[in-house]
């Protein structure tokens, strides 16, 4: 599902415009963002999180050289056990 089939279905779904559907999403896209940005966890139907990512030794593809890939943090989510009984029925 794109961003603009889940407005469509949100619009769908209630009494909304797709303007306002529009509007909807990305307030909650723009929430849970910065609600990672800043080191929080989002817990809806799981939970979005951000982890580390320790610093490694990866191989160029091109030049076949050893290479550190420095530390990085990562956006997570982990499924909750109600959308996991969904998906699996």
């Amino acid at each position: 599902m794109t961003k603009t089939e889940l407005i469509s279905a949100v619009a769908d779904k209630t009494d909304f415009t797709k303007k306002n559907a529009e509007t909807a999403v990305n307030a909650i896209i723009a929430t849970i963002t910065d609600a990672l940005a800043s080191g929080e966890k989002v817990s809806i139907v799981g939970t979005f999180e951000v982890r580390d990512r320790k610093e490694k030794q990866v191989i160029n593809p091109q030049t076949k050289q050893m290479m550190t890939a420095p530390a990085s943090k990562a956006p997570a989510f982990k499924a909750g056990q109600a959308l996991k009984s969904a998906v699996n029925k």
